[in-house]
C-alpha cells in the first residue's frame, strides 16, 4: 500500500481564497478524512472508497482522483481553472510623493 503520485494535482478551495493543492493518493486521503461531515455529499462515499481502492491497488490512482474531481465539484470546492488576470499598472506620481 505505497502512496501514489497523480499525474496532475487538483486544487482544492479551502476557505476566505486559499487553495490546497492534492497531488497524492495520500493527501487525497488526509483531505477527505477532515473535510467537515456536515459538508459530505453521496459523491464523497464514492471519492473515499475510490481512494482505499487505489491506495490497495485495485484501481488506478487517476481513476481515484476523477473521485476527488467529481466530489469537489459537486460539495462546489473545486479550486477554478482560470485564474484571474491580475495586472500591476504604474501610478504617476506628483510633487510629493503622492499619487497624482
Amino acid at each position: 500500500m505505497h502512496d501514489r503520485i497523480f499525474f496532475t494535482p487538483v486544487a482544492l478551495s479551502v476557505g476566505a481564497g486559499h487553495k490546497r493543492m492534492i497531488a497524492s493518493l495520500f493527501e487525497m486521503h488526509d483531505f477527505l478524512t477532515e473535510f467537515p461531515p456536515s459538508r459530505r455529499r453521496l459523491s464523497y462515499g464514492a471519492a473515499v472508497k475510490a481512494c482505499e481502492a487505489a491506495r490497495a491497488g485495485e484501481i488506478p490512482a487517476e481513476s481515484a482522483r476523477d473521485a476527488l474531481i467529481t466530489f469537489a465539484v459537486t460539495a462546489g470546492i473545486l479550486w477554478p481553472s482560470d485564474q484571474p488576470i491580475v495586472s500591476v499598472k504604474p501610478v504617476a506620481r506628483g510633487y510629493g510623493g503622492f499619487a497624482a
